[in-house]
């Protein structure tokens, strides 16, 4: 139960007000309660949506994308925004697009790409809302979280003393291939597994440019991966 409240309180903005023992084991184990806080968010999202079916559908998805952002307190967004800094202001250098990353303020690329990605993830709920397609508002969460498990399971985490290197050096990683299973099945029933091979080929892209940017993933990886796959997941919904 430990384990679920800090990945709860670490991935969203939902108030836990116990106090939880932040140690090593608890937190490594925390990573296989993602898909879990995932599917908790789209349980909200879902009925957010289908509260507000009768009203205008683009109000309702700018309400539903509005809570999607806040409950998750611009975490993974905030990921997104990095990378797409270090991607353009690295220039191919592992060092450099360290150091952007880790810097706290957004260049111009971050809020152009993040503009793009809200932008397309709200047409996408607007396109889901007009069609009363809840069910992939459940499953996008989810999908979205079970990637950064498969990114800690697959590839390499290069930031020393980040946010995440408690949780991947005690990654349970028999337990994690599990829950990644477990979760990719339950999406693929909701939302079809072309859109888990999508996104599946989206992650591998982005594995990739990690490794040959920066030899690895960090927190960042994590969280634009969180935004990227949500985003195409929803989108591959709609359009094929």
């Amino acid at each position: 139960m430990d384990s679920f409240l800090i990945a709860l309180q670490f991935l969203t903005r939902i108030p836990v007000s116990r106090s939880l023992p932040h140690d090593d084991a608890a937190v490594g184990r925390s990573v296989l309660y993602y898909p879990v806080v995932g599917f908790l968010l789209g349980l909200v999202l879902s009925g957010l949506a289908l509260a507000l079916a009768a009203g205008p559908d683009m109000v309702a998805a700018a309400v539903v994308l509005t809570a999607w952002v806040w409950l998750t307190g611009g975490l993974h967004l905030d990921g997104l925004a990095d990378c797409a800094d270090a991607c353009v202001g690295g220039l191919g250098d592992r060092q450099r697009s360290l150091a952007i990353m880790k810097d706290p303020a957004a260049g111009p690329i971050a809020v152009v790409v993040l503009l793009l990605v809200l932008l397309l993830k709200w047409a996408a709920v607007l396109a889901l809302l007009q069609q009363n397609n809840f069910i992939c508002l459940l499953a996008a969460p989810i999908l979205g979280r079970s990637a950064v498990l498969l990114l800690m399971l697959s590839t390499p985490y290069v930031r020393t003393n980040g946010v995440a290197e408690k949780m991947t050096q005690h990654f349970p990683f028999v337990e994690a291939r599990w829950v990644v299973v477990i979760s990719l099945v339950f999406v693929g029933v909701l939302m079809g597994w072309a859109n888990v091979l999508l996104a599946g080929v989206l992650l591998l892209w982005l594995r990739y440019a990690a490794l040959v940017r920066l030899g690895g993933v960090t927190g960042d990886v994590y969280g634009a991966a969180v935004e990227l796959i949500e985003t195409a997941a929803l989108l591959a919904v709609v359009l094929l």
